[in-house]
């Protein structure tokens, strides 16, 4: 998954990574580190591949402006001084019947779909099955520039559409676009998108994004307006983006609100994208067709589209680079030797790109070593012993990154301290981390946990101090997870190894225990994404506020909350709103560092590596292009074969 960054403020580019290029920056196929997959590092890797622009030509771009709050030198733009994009606003044209598209692209997603409707979807798969069939206003890459999808142009104080108070956003929407069943596509839908997401009945997990939303108002069919409740410098967080998908009126109007999960669009999505949903098997196969109401003249490239799930990372690889089976792969945590094996089948190219998230490990704020009212970790409860900052800081001293990433990650993840990393203005230089066993035995010791005669240690009250390590099935991932048990081991904490298949663990069926949504065990590990450059979102995942009957993850609303650890800190929620509704995007910035600093003092989790994007793709495919803030199909219009 769904999936920080260190010190560059730059996204690279996307690069095709050969045998001979991996030999070149010193990795013997004797001992080649491990390759993570999706990830991406804000420095440059410590052992970084030839700059060689890659083979393929890369699909043409909208017209693109630059997002204040990830600008290179933030203080320098503000949001509302932001230009226009050069180019006219797009009036779309309907498909040309002479340039009708052909023939089939294979994905392969080892982590299969199980829900389509994005705004309901837990896992990274999920959203990008989603992306090629609905579509946001903008989207945002890695630099924090934007690029006009369903919007005409990208809003500014020039043109109008942003607010000089930063209370509102207008966007003028591209005529002529229909959804993919022939209906018109227009402001109304945008508008309902907003109140499906607000109605909390609905349970989004996308609600975070859309919080300071007062209202969203269709001025007229072409034209919507977005009011915030408070002035805000990231006027561009809703609608954009992975969060930003948004849903047909027409079809999903009857299924707002608790009747959400029975929408016949969550497995038969349709949108106002180049492909149209034609079978689902959830956890198997999604078969899409080409959508014959699609805008672009000669797109999309393929007649129909199949994205298999299951498997593992390593067959992925194989069913590109050796059997060709597959155009393209997702997600290569592949340990580097058989990665370097696998490559020389020869047929495909290795994609790399910055933005792909943060691994982590997650601790639990409620009681969840027992079921209380029928759920484990229940509001009001407190668990015995990792609800101690003691307890949480000796866990993470006993935690070597350094050995974790050298010996498993190499040079697609970098041991990171922070858990916002992207962009790079956002990234701290305040955190720090240190490997000491000697130092948390100590500070264990002090608080009164004390050794019984096996060595684990007990709490004052006599509990056992056992934790159940939870992650989703991966050679690496396992490998992560010896490496922290065996440092826990040695300072009195017992641990038991979990690992749940991915497909399940990154699902959104509120009734499986195993998701991490429902954290039903005592710590998690996995890849949290970013998802925009004034990221809401993201961080939304440890706000409380007023509300943790819709912010906290539970039973009563589905596990839907982002903040699923049940983490609450006053500081944190004060500096939080206060950020929301800062209009300059240098101050903006050193809030959201100050926030993930919060976090870290508090070791509310554990940071352990910034990943990249490790993807695969056929030699004859062209049109692949990973970003940190959108799906990586947000251009699949694009993607050809020769």
């Amino acid at each position: 998954m769904s999936s920080n960054r260190s010190a560059s403020e730059e996204s690279l580019p996307h690069r095709h990574v050969t045998r001979r290029q991996m030999l070149r920056v010193g990795l013997s196929l004797a001992a080649l580190p491990l390759f993570a997959a999706c990830g991406q590092s804000a420095a440059p890797a410590p052992a970084k591949p030839a700059e060689t622009k890659p083979a393929e030509t890369k699909p043409a771009a909208p017209a693109a402006t630059t997002a204040p709050a990830a600008a290179a030198k933030p203080a320098e733009t503000k949001p509302a001084e932001s230009k226009p994009a050069e180019a006219k606003p797009a009036q779309s044209a309907p498909a040309s019947s002479s340039s009708k598209p052909t023939g089939a692209l294979k994905l392969l997603l080892w982590q299969a779909p199980t829900i389509l409707n994005p705004h309901l979807s837990q896992g990274t798969k999920d959203y990008i099955a989603a992306r090629c069939c609905t579509e946001p206003l903008m989207t945002v890459d890695g630099d924090g520039k934007f690029a006009p999808v369903l919007a005409a142009e990208i809003p500014s104080q020039a043109n109008g559409g942003v607010a000089a108070d930063g209370k509102s956003v207008t966007y003028k929407l591209k005529s002529g676009v229909k959804w993919a069943d022939g209906q018109a596509f227009s402001a109304d839908d945008v508008a309902f998108t907003f109140e499906f997401i607000a109605n909390k009945e609905s349970s989004a997990v996308t609600a975070g994004t859309y919080a300071n939303i007062e209202k969203v108002e269709a001025v007229d069919p072409g034209t919507v307006k977005i009011t915030f409740k408070e002035p805000t410098g990231g006027w561009f967080v809703p609608f954009v983006g992975t969060n930003g998908q948004i849903l047909p009126k027409h079809i999903m109007k009857d299924f707002i609100g608790s009747k959400s999960r029975e929408a016949p669009l969550n497995t038969k999505l349709i949108g106002t994208g180049p492909y149209m949903v034609e079978d689902f098997k959830p956890g198997d196969l999604v078969i899409y067709k080409a959508n014959p109401n699609y805008r672009e003249p000669g797109k999309p490239g393929f007649e129909r589209i199949e994205m298999k799930g299951g498997g593992d990372a390593a067959s992925a690889a194989r069913a590109v680079f050796q059997t060709g089976e597959y155009d393209w792969s997702w997600n290569l945590q592949v340990e580097a030797p058989v990665l370097a094996d696998i490559m020389n089948g020869g047929k495909g190219d290795l994609l790399t790109a910055p933005g792909s998230g943060v691994e982590q490990v997650y601790f639990p704020f409620m009681d969840n070593t027992k079921e209380t009212d029928g759920e484990r970790g229940k509001a009001g409860t407190k668990h015995p012993f990792l609800s101690d900052i003691k307890v949480r800081e000796a866990m993470s001293l006993a935690i070597d990154k350094k050995t974790l990433v050298t010996q498993l990650y190499g040079p697609t993840g970098e041991a990171t301290n922070n858990v916002l990393t992207t962009p790079g203005n956002l990234s701290s230089k305040a955190s720090t981390h240190e490997f000491n066993i000697e130092k948390a035995n100590r500070i264990l010791d002090d608080a009164g946990y004390k050794r019984g005669g096996d060595g684990i240690r007990t709490t004052p009250s006599g509990a056992r101090m056992k934790v159940v390590f939870q992650t989703s099935i991966n050679s690496l991932r396992q490998k992560e997870q010896a490496i922290i048990k065996d440092g826990w081991q040695k300072i009195g904490i017992e641990t038991e190894i979990k690992s749940v298949d991915a497909g399940v663990f990154f699902s959104s069926d509120p009734g499986n225990p195993d998701i991490f949504a429902r954290f039903s065990v005592d710590v998690q590990m996995f890849t949290s994404t970013f998802d925009s450059p004034f990221p809401v979102g993201y961080m939304n995942r440890f706000y409380t506020g007023k509300d943790p009957d819709r912010t906290w993850g539970q039973k009563s609303n589905n596990w839907s909350g982002r903040n699923f650890q049940k983490w609450q800190n006053a500081e944190y929620d004060a500096l939080f709103d206060k950020v929301l509704v800062e209009l300059d995007t240098a101050k903006a910035a050193t809030m959201w560092q100050q926030l993930n600093d919060i976090i870290v003092k508090d070791f509310a989790d554990i940071p352990l590596v910034d990943r990249k994007f490790t993807n695969a793709k056929i030699k004859a495919l062209t049109g692949p292009e990973s970003r940190a803030f959108d799906s990586e199909t947000w251009n699949i219009a694009d993607w050809k074969k020769a």
